[in-house]
């Protein structure tokens, strides 16, 4: 029987993240992916001269995590966008209107009802909630009035989680957006006051950029592993399982036909919350029902591709549809304007988001129907006459992206006795910590420096 101080299961984005520093640390480890390869949801596609991304399109330069990494990568030139990029869109109406970057942009904006701009003045000076269960959507309308949640916040759910800010709750969902009303008292006042808080030299370079990496996000993913080294990975591993010992883990697995058992003094999850159940079936039920019942948004992901463009000129981030526009698209991303070398010379390139949490049945339409569905809701937005793509790519994500709802607070609390009652047992992964790909490093190099 083999053994290792460490195991890691997963070898997406976090589990990736938590070998790198563990290797940087000189520790012992081994990680188990189902897969014939490494990067979970992350996969970039050349098709025809267009680049682009099957699951994940970008990230954001958020935490000191995301910026030490970064530093240490070798074969890997993470891209940020361009500033062009710091325009973004919403619909409204049927037309993409401008997200304000300023004052008087704010003033004149369509986007919010005059009585709402006149309430933003008012804001500051409005008590702090002390409901910790509040949902986004109510947090939004207490604090910033209806037209900001229509107009700014659901659209912006759309875009990150798939998800309703109806059900998502702001604790959990938005972390730091709740912190700064429970420690400030205001999110203008928080925003404000932050900025004028004394840093260190690696927080003054989070910078909040956009990025992606050179040649797309798998590239990120191969300079991961090639770092860590290959040797540390065991890919095609099925049937994992783990059991506890008196002292540490035994994990079993088949691979080729052949069952393998490793004993570990550590087992780091990463995988999501739906694969718990056979990885860890000496939980007890009514726990494992809590965290397994995460809900996850399922999304169709489609990628566009044109050698020539005629239509809405794509100078910017992209655009997100609010629920009131009654479109089944979500969102729509402008590629080629973000990041370079995505298309051949003169073309553009768009990954248009479709489904969520509001309309799940859409992941299960044909391929036909749900062209038929793009070409009329396409060429209407983006202003384009005749649908015709020079490439097209459909991804269906049946479970694309955790949504943190009332539960949340339970989940978190069983994460934190199964760790104390099974000592070396690590539940990480979007089940907690957030989905964003920098809450993924940050949580993937904390697991790493919890290791002994």
């Amino acid at each position: 029987m083999e053994k290792v101080n460490t195991i890691i299961i997963g070898a997406g984005l976090t589990g990736l993240t938590t070998s790198f520093f563990l290797k940087k640390a000189g520790k012992e480890f081994l990680v188990l992916e189902k897969n014939n390869r490494v990067g979970g949801v992350i996969n970039t596609i050349r098709i025809d001269g267009f680049t682009f991304e099957e699951g994940p399109n970008t990230g954001v330069i958020g935490n000191e995590s995301a910026v030490e990494l970064f530093d240490e990568l070798k074969n890997c030139q993470i891209e940020t966008a361009s500033d062009i990029a710091k325009k973004r869109y919403i619909l409204k109406n049927g037309r993409w209107q401008a997200i304000p970057m300023g004052l008087i942009s704010a003033i004149k904006t369509p986007l919010f009802t005059s009585k709402d701009k006149f309430r933003i003045l008012g804001e500051p000076f409005r008590r702090r909630g002390n409901n910790p269960h509040e949902t986004l959507a109510d947090f939004v309308k207490r604090r910033l009035g209806q037209s900001f949640l229509d107009y700014a916040i659901d659209p912006f759910i759309k875009g990150v989680y798939s998800g309703n800010p109806d059900t998502l709750i702001v604790k959990y969902a938005l972390p730091k957006l709740y912190a700064l009303e429970q420690k400030y008292g205001s999110l203008i006042g928080g925003s404000i006051k932050k900025q004028f808080e004394t840093k260190t030299e690696l927080q003054k370079r989070v910078s909040r950029k956009t990025f992606s990496a050179l040649g797309g996000l798998s590239s990120l993913v191969a300079s991961l592993q090639q770092q860590t080294g290959i040797e540390h990975f065991e890919l095609a591993c099925n049937d994992i399982k783990v059991e506890p010992l008196s002292s540490g883990f035994l994990v079993s697995f088949s691979q080729n036909g052949e069952i393998k058992t490793i004993e570990a003094n550590h087992v780091i999850s990463t995988i999501p919350a739906y694969s718990l159940p056979s990885v860890l079936p000496f939980v007890e039920f009514e726990k494992m029902q809590i965290l397994a019942n995460l809900f996850y948004a399922p999304v169709v992901e489609i990628a566009l591709g044109f050698k020539q463009w005629n239509g809405f000129e794509p100078n910017g981030f992209g655009g997100l549809i609010p629920t009131k526009e009654n479109s089944d698209l979500l969102g729509i991303l402008f590629m080629s304007t973000l990041f370079s070398k995505r298309t051949p010379d003169g073309g553009v390139l768009f990954n248009i988001f479709i489904g969520g949490s509001s309309k799940p049945y859409l992941v299960d339409l044909s391929d036909e129907e749900l062209l038929t569905i793009l070409s009329k809701e396409f060429c209407k937005i983006m202003k384009n006459k005749t649908f015709n793509p020079d490439m097209v790519n459909i991804s269906r994500h049946s479970q694309a992206i955790p949504q943190y709802g009332t539960e949340s607070g339970k989940r978190f609390e069983i994460i934190d006795a199964l760790e104390i009652q099974y000592p070396g047992l690590v539940i990480g992964g979007n089940i907690s910590g957030g989905i964003g790909m920098a809450d993924r490093i940050k949580q993937g190099k904390m697991m790493a420096e919890g290791i002994d």
